[in-house]
């Protein structure tokens, strides 16, 4: 049987070491839900919030086959996941995503002067609820604020800033989940608009306001070009990992 664990302090260890802000999501209870086959002594878990889902402590076929419905992005603690995954969903596309660092000290100077290329005719735009609203009719901007699952829960814990072009969001950058100390970023750019630096406009923006407010904006890499953007940021590149896209007819982060 799959349970969701309500005291996720028992899943502490099975995830201990592993720095991704996701699975601290689901620890803190902040958002996602975190699955186990005993909910009194769990020696496996299942992390899972947005779209990912992370695996840790002893396999159990079990819990990969309890993924949820849709495109799901199936992370591995290690090699003997990696395998179960496999076996499991055979179609499934294995991935490498890149990590990066935890603990950036940013300029705040350099992040300024980012602000100062927004052309003419483009307006910076924090995410309040009638831009949530916007937000949510378009692929592009969907998961800006998807993950939270309600406007009142990502007014409340989400960050975000857009770039606005004629009454449309162009680009955009926002919490794709929040933990206690911070945000993941999730950051696009509508395909017309793209090679303009508004993808490093509006991150720079984002990565201000959480300074001002004591929190960590955390950046996950899906491929090379986003760790060069997290570099040009002040990011700092650690290591890469794999992943498995099911489903993956559906849209990748």
């Amino acid at each position: 049987m799959i349970y969701e664990i309500d005291d996720t302090s028992k899943t502490e260890a099975l995830f201990e070491g592993w720095e991704e802000t996701l699975i601290y999501s689901c620890l803190q209870k902040v958002m996602g839900k975190i699955f186990v086959t005993d909910l009194e002594a769990p020696k496996s878990a299942f992390a899972f919030v947005g779209c990912f889902g992370f695996l840790a402590g002893e396999p159990n076929r079990e819990l990969v086959k309890n993924k949820p419905e849709g495109f799901v992005i199936l992370v591995p603690q290690n090699e003997a996941w990696e395998k179960l995954i496999e076996d499991v969903y055979p179609d499934a596309k294995k991935v490498t995503r890149y990590a990066i660092k935890k603990d950036t000290q940013f300029d705040v100077d350099s992040l300024q002067k980012n602000l100062l290329m927004l052309p003419e005719g483009y307006e910076l735009k924090e995410i309040d609820s009638e831009i949530y609203d916007i937000c949510l009719k378009n692929l592009v901007t969907y998961d800006f604020v998807s993950s939270f699952g309600s406007k009142e829960k990502y007014l409340k814990d989400g960050r975000g800033v857009v770039i606005i072009k004629d009454g449309e969001i162009v680009s955009g950058a926002s919490s794709y989940t929040r933990y206690k100390e911070g945000i993941e970023i999730e950051v696009d750019t509508v395909e017309s608009e793209r090679k303009k630096n508004f993808a490093l406009i509006v991150c720079s923006a984002l990565i201000l306001r959480c300074l001002k407010e004591g929190l960590y904006p955390s950046w996950d890499a899906q491929n090379e070009g986003s760790v060069h953007l997290a570099e040009k940021l002040g990011y700092e590149f650690d290591h890469t990992y794999a992943a498995y896209e099911v489903a993956s007819d559906k849209r990748t982060h």
